[in-house]
C-alpha cells in the first residue's frame, strides 16, 4: 500500500468527514439525552454503522420496541443498500478479504465517492476503497462519542438536532454534481424520487424509488459508461 494511496484516499474522504462529525454529533447527543452513554455510542457506530437507522434507533430503544418491530423497520430503512451492493459486485471482485469490510461499510455517502470507479493512477483500487470506507467510519465514530460525551454531560434543548441528517445528504449531493460533467443520473434520481413521494406518500416512498432509479441505471447503463468514458478522455 502506497503512500500516495492513503494520501489520495484522505483526500476523497474529506467531504465526508465534515458531514458526519457533524451528524454523529447530532446522533450521540441525542442517544446520551435517552440516557445511553459511551459504550452504547461506541458499539452501535462500530457494529451497526447506519447513520438513518442509528437515529431511528434511539427511539426504538427509549420506547421499548418489539424484536419483530425492530427488523421490519431496519429492513424499510435500510433497504436501498441493497441496490447499492448490486451495483458494486463488479467493482468489488478481487478483493479479497477486504471485500466483507467494503460491503459493510457501503454508506450513503461513501457509496457516492466510491460509485464512479475512480482511483489514482498506480494504486491499488481495493486498497483505496478500503481506505475511503475506514476513513469515513472513522469520523462517524468520532462524532458519535463526542456527542455521546455532550449530551450525557451539556444539559441543554436537544430538539430539531436531527436535521443533521437532511444537512449531509445534501452535502453530499452537491459535491457529486460538481464532481461530473454528467448529471443525468442525478437528474434521475431526483426526478424518479419525487414522483414517488407524490404517489406514495412520504412514508412510503423510499423503496419504489429506490427500483424505480435502478430500473432506469439499468436501462440506461450503457450510454451512461460511454458518456463517463468519452469525460475521462477529455
Amino acid at each position: 500500500m502506497k503512500r500516495k494511496t492513503v494520501k489520495a484516499a484522505f483526500i476523497k474522504s474529506l467531504p465526508v468527514f465534515a458531514g458526519y462529525i457533524v451528524l454523529g454529533i447530532g446522533f450521540g447527543v441525542l442517544l446520551g439525552k435517552a440516557g445511553y452513554g459511551l459504550i452504547w455510542a461506541l458499539v452501535m457506530s462500530v457494529t451497526m454503522y447506519a447513520g438513518t437507522m442509528q437515529y431511528v434507533a434511539v427511539g426504538l430503544l427509549s420506547g421499548g420496541a418489539s424484536l419483530i418491530s425492530t427488523a421490519v423497520t431496519t429492513l424499510l430503512v435500510q433497504a436501498r443498500h441493497l441496490f447499492y451492493g448490486i451495483s458494486m459486485i463488479d467493482k468489488y471482485k478481487g478483493a479479497g478479504w477486504k471485500k466483507i469490510y467494503l460491503a459493510f461499510s457501503l454508506t450513503d455517502e461513501t457509496y457516492s465517492l466510491l460509485c464512479d470507479g475512480h482511483y489514482p493512477e498506480g494504486s491499488n483500487p481495493h486498497w483505496y476503497r478500503f481506505l475511503v470506507s475506514i476513513f469515513n467510519q472513522s469520523y462517524w465514530i468520532m462524532g458519535c462519542l463526542i456527542g455521546n460525551f455532550i449530551g450525557t454531560n451539556v444539559p441543554f434543548n436537544s430538539k430539531g438536532i436531527e436535521f443533521a441528517m437532511t444537512s449531509i445528504f445534501v452535502t453530499v449531493f452537491v459535491e457529486q454534481w460538481k464532481s461530473t460533467k454528467n448529471h443525468l443520473p442525478a437528474i434521475i434520481g431526483v426526478i424518479s424520487t419525487a414522483v414517488c413521494l407524490a404517489v406514495f406518500g412520504s412514508e412510503d416512498f423510499l423503496i419504489p424509488s429506490m427500483i424505480v432509479i435502478t430500473v432506469l441505471l439499468f436501462a440506461l447503463r450503457k450510454p451512461l459508461e460511454k458518456k463517463a468514458e468519452v469525460e475521462e478522455d477529455e
